[in-house]
């Protein structure tokens, strides 16, 4: 994040925005900045790649289904834009320990013992670290002790939209959130490739809510797609995973999306229209 907050400084805080005299590596100033920072760009991803995956993607006729709310589009939204602020605050926490040197973050490829192997390796142990970590909170979510009050409004969503994506209690959205958060403090990590991990993930969150459940064929018991997150809004306690279906399998909950076997929300459909 010291990279956006860099390039902010450079080209808008500095000399637009933050008196002459207040110093760029001054801690307040550091929190404060990555404070709208991290609103602004939290919303900005949620919002552009959310509106192209509703009006691209999404397939509208799921609108039709009896389990999709009235206004749900409007409440998804308005539940996501009130969670997001909150959400951001332990982020920024963590964000300003990774500007002020605390994690394993590095600026330039030759900083790797590894080179550029260890850059697509660390690409390819962070999605597994953190399929993991989403896993076992997730599911820990499901715990009675928990799922009420902090996870339960996601499920409202039993037949979501793109917009359902960030549509989190901000307790829950965090906690799901923090595996991205703490492999950099636990293993070595580009900075610029760290930044596109985490693009990436608020992009595939979108994706598994987007109603499309088209996977190739050889990778449809090993991604965890849209189909399978279908599922788990629909039955609750099936597929936690967050790109693959590893630790589901493993840990005896996964379960194979009723969309491939011609039992999904569109076949519900179709039999309706067939009535």
């Amino acid at each position: 994040m010291d990279l956006v907050l860099e390039a902010a400084d450079r080209h808008l805080l500095t000399p637009y925005v933050y008196p002459a005299g207040w110093p760029e590596g001054e801690p307040c100033r550091q929190l404060l900045s990555l404070f709208v920072i991290t609103n602004l760009g939290a919303l900005a991803l949620y919002l552009l790649f959310g509106t192209l995956s509703y009006y691209f993607i999404f397939d509208h006729e799921l609108k039709k289904h009896p389990q999709f709310l009235e206004n749900q589009v409007s409440r998804e939204i308005a539940y996501a834009l009130r969670s997001l602020p909150w959400i951001s605050v332990p982020t920024v926490a963590l964000f300003f320990a990774e500007v002020r040197g605390y994690s394993k973050l590095y600026d330039n490829i030759e900083d790797s013992p590894y080179g550029w192997s260890g850059v697509f390796l660390s690409m390819l142990s962070f999605l597994f670290f953190t399929d993991m970590g989403i896993y076992w909170i997730h599911r820990g979510l499901h715990h009675k002790l928990f799922y009420k009050r902090f996870h339960k409004p996601h499920h409202l969503w039993k037949i979501a939209t793109p917009f359902a994506s960030h549509a989190f209690h901000p307790v829950d959205g965090f906690m799901q959130s923090l595996p991205y958060h703490v492999y950099p403090f636990l293993f070595p990590l580009h900075k610029v490739t760290y930044l596109g991990l985490y693009i990436f993930v608020n992009v595939w969150t979108i994706s598994i809510h987007d109603g499309d459940y088209r996977v190739p064929r050889l990778l449809r018991h090993i991604i965890n797609g849209s189909a399978h997150h279908t599922d788990h809004h629909l039955y609750f306690d099936y597929n936690y995973g967050q790109y693959f279906t590893l630790w589901d399998k493993i840990g005896g909950s996964y379960k194979s999306p009723t969309a491939f076997e011609g039992k999904g929300p569109h076949d519900y459909l179709r039999k309706l229209r067939e009535k």
